[in-house]
């Protein structure tokens, strides 16, 4: 009986279309492999760059089926950088980011699309300051293949401008939006 079952099992198994199943790999924040980086007007005549230091995700990649591809970053707020101990407390403060009560922003993918040019659209879910809207990253795949210590990696890098009003996000007298450089290189489970 029990071998009946399998032989059933693998029978309806292989009657299933052949589809391809994308790779899923775990961001490499460990190694310092990737980075979520942001650039701010400042008063419209400069920018303040900085980045996240703590965020963790995972993604699925497969060239020769994009569509099954998928993006999850979880962003730590509280861990903004902008290579300035004062300016850090203020942007991570309740007059802009409020990192204390919004220590969370999280971007998770809905559809991947692969543009005629080679590049990848991600539709997602963004939620940043305690709302989620739908936005687009930009991306392209860098490349893929084994590294020297035998994994297998993979590496996509996205921008993405955050319209911060749209967020509920107080902009009066601030820069307006903030773009986002986002390197992920991920391992390979």
């Amino acid at each position: 009986m029990k071998k009946l079952l399998i032989a059933s099992a693998l029978t309806a198994t292989m009657a299933l279309p052949m589809t391809a199943l994308a790779a899923d790999y775990i961001i490499d924040t460990k190694g310092a492999h990737a980075s979520i980086d942001f650039k701010v007007s400042h008063l419209g005549y400069s920018y303040i760059q900085g980045r996240f230091n703590k965020f963790e995700g995972t993604f699925s990649y497969d060239a020769k089926n994009v569509e099954a591809s998928k993006v999850t970053i979880d962003v730590d707020t509280t861990s903004l950088d902008s290579n300035h101990a004062e300016r850090d407390k203020h942007l991570k403060g309740k007059k802009y980011i409020n990192a204390s009560k919004f220590s969370t922003a999280k971007f998770v993918s809905t559809k991947v699309t692969k543009n005629a040019d080679g590049s990848l659209a991600i539709n997602g879910d963004m939620t940043f300051y305690g709302v989620t809207k739908p936005v687009i990253v930009n991306a392209n795949l860098i490349g893929e293949g084994n590294d020297p210590w035998g994994n297998y990696r993979a590496g996509l890098e996205g921008t993405l401008r955050l319209e911060l009003a749209d967020f509920g996000m107080p902009v009066k007298g601030t820069s307006t939006y903030a773009d986002l450089d986002i390197i992920l290189e991920g391992i390979r489970k």
